[in-house]
């Protein structure tokens, strides 16, 4: 599992390589991410949008923005959290995953809720590092 916390907002990420909906063969490789965010501020965080860039093992990268999480642009209360699980194609079998969540405080501070970066990898490969 891989962890950091922003200004009171925890963001843990848990992966799950997808054999069944992945293609070796055709160069297609699926892992679902599930995001944990905790908020352990004394305010209320409104989360606005997000921004990910994803790069494969060849470098190339696509970059994702916009509002919200799967739908969503939950208001997490102290103490509370949310928790959504979405997923990404890549066309090598490793890569990695970065990015940021806008959050917006109950104060009205905006800030950048970072994401821990994590690392794609089938988990029948042998680990390389990038």
């Amino acid at each position: 599992m891989y962890e950091l916390e922003t200004k009171g907002v925890k963001i843990s990420v848990e992966l799950d390589y997808l054999e069944d909906e992945s293609a070796p063969d055709e160069s297609r490789f699926v892992w679902a991410y599930t995001i944990d965010i905790q908020n352990t501020s004394d305010q209320a965080v409104q989360l606005l949008s997000r921004k990910w860039v994803i790069t494969d093992s060849m470098g190339r990268t696509e970059h994702v923005q916009g509002p919200g999480v799967v739908g969503e642009q939950p208001v997490i209360e102290p103490g509370e959290r949310f928790r959504y699980t979405s997923g990404t194609p890549l066309r090598t079998d490793s890569g990695f995953m970065q990015g940021s969540y806008e959050m917006r405080s109950a104060s009205g501070e905006s800030f950048a809720a970072i994401i821990p970066s994590f690392s794609l990898d089938r988990p029948d490969e042998r680990v390389q590092l990038h």
